[in-house]
């Protein structure tokens, strides 16, 4: 009997592993519709607040608050698309500008060091590394802003999906109980809280930004806003980038520079430690490990587009797992804790 169970054991394994390589395969030759889809999805949780305070505290008609709401979404598609396009440019006209202020103060620096006593010319090796860091810099823009512009090429087709997974809201029961009740109110809770804090980051270092007199204050603002869906990588990423600009600025003077450099981090480091687990609560119940994985996967097969969406899609898959009795040691293992799965195994 045991060596049925254990023959019957592996097989199940065989058949996830299996199914877990089909799965990633075609997530990544669907990638076209299932990124629009996601998100779409995303943008119906972040609008079913409006649905609700339509239908229930001003008491409009079904098809009204569905109308309203798919209006109000595609504003907010067109802002941020308009948003990111307007910062694309930005950067792009006066970056130019900034890099020709790099090679200068390397050049600088170069200067000071007696490379030439080890037969080493300053040229040559200013040269050699403008050209690797113009490579690896050039291709990581590139493919950052090539993806970002298909998604929102795409934008009609986020649209469509937006509209439809309204009308099949609308049209549905206006609570789910049970199960997919909760599941689908933690999903809710976490992707509005997710957003919000992200807006609220990117509120608050573009304004420090701009209060400082740091050009593209705008630009860091969009993107500590986009990269703050990634979990303690993206923060270090948004606190990163204005570096080169804030540092190679001749107008700034040195407090501002410190400043500019000091208190994005801090709030970057406040928001992301201090009030999301707070009111996130059990959401993001992730080990650090997972988060890891789940963008590298992510990343392999959506590009970084599927780094933004990484997190939050394992979260919700967290949440479904840990409400299902069966997958229950699963969710425990993605948050790092393996009692639950060595219990189970023992047990079996």
């Amino acid at each position: 009997m045991k060596s049925v169970q254990h023959e019957e054991r592996i097989q199940t394994v065989c058949l996830l592993f299996l199914s877990a390589i089909g799965i990633g395969v075609s997530l990544f030759y669907l990638k076209p519709v299932l990124i629009p889809f996601v998100l779409a999805i995303f943008f119906t949780y972040c609008l079913l607040p409006a649905i609700d305070l339509l239908r229930r505290r001003l008491h409009a008609p079904r098809y009204v608050a569905m109308i309203v709401t798919f209006l109000l979404g595609c504003i907010l598609l067109g802002l941020i698309g308009v948003l990111i396009a307007a910062s694309v440019g930005q950067m792009s006209t006066h970056a130019g500008v900034y890099q020709t202020q790099f090679m200068q103060l390397l050049d600088k620096f170069m200067a000071s060091l007696p490379l030439e006593r080890f037969g080493v010319q300053p040229a040559d090796l200013t040269n050699s590394l403008l050209n690797n860091l113009e490579n690896v810099v050039g291709s990581v823009v590139s493919g950052t802003i090539s993806s970002i512009m298909s998604v929102i090429s795409k934008g009609l087709l986020v649209l469509i999906f937006l509209l439809f997974l309204l009308i099949g809201r609308t049209a549905g029961e206006e609570t789910t109980r049970g199960i997919l009740g909760e599941i689908e109110m933690r999903i809710k809770r976490f992707i509005l809280t997710k957003v919000l804090l992200s807006v609220l980051t990117g509120t608050l270092v573009g304004a420090v930004l701009a209060i400082l007199g740091v050009p593209f204050a705008f630009v860091f603002g969009v993107l500590a806003f986009l990269f703050n869906f990634i979990p303690s990588i993206g923060s270090v990423i948004a606190t990163l980038i204005p570096l080169p600009v804030i540092l190679l600025n001749p107008e700034l003077a040195v407090p501002a520079k410190i400043l500019a450099i000091a208190i994005p981090g801090v709030i970057q480091f406040s928001v992301g430690n201090l009030i999301e687990p707070k009111l996130m609560g059990r959401s993001l119940d992730l080990h650090p490990i997972v988060i890891l994985m789940s963008l590298i996967f992510f990343g392999i097969i959506w590009g970084i587009i599927g780094m933004f969406l990484a997190t939050p899609i394992t979260a919700v898959i967290k949440i479904i797992l840990e409400k299902i009795e069966i997958t229950k040691p699963v969710a425990e293992l993605l948050a790092g804790r393996m009692d639950a799965l060595v219990a189970e195994v023992e047990g079996s």
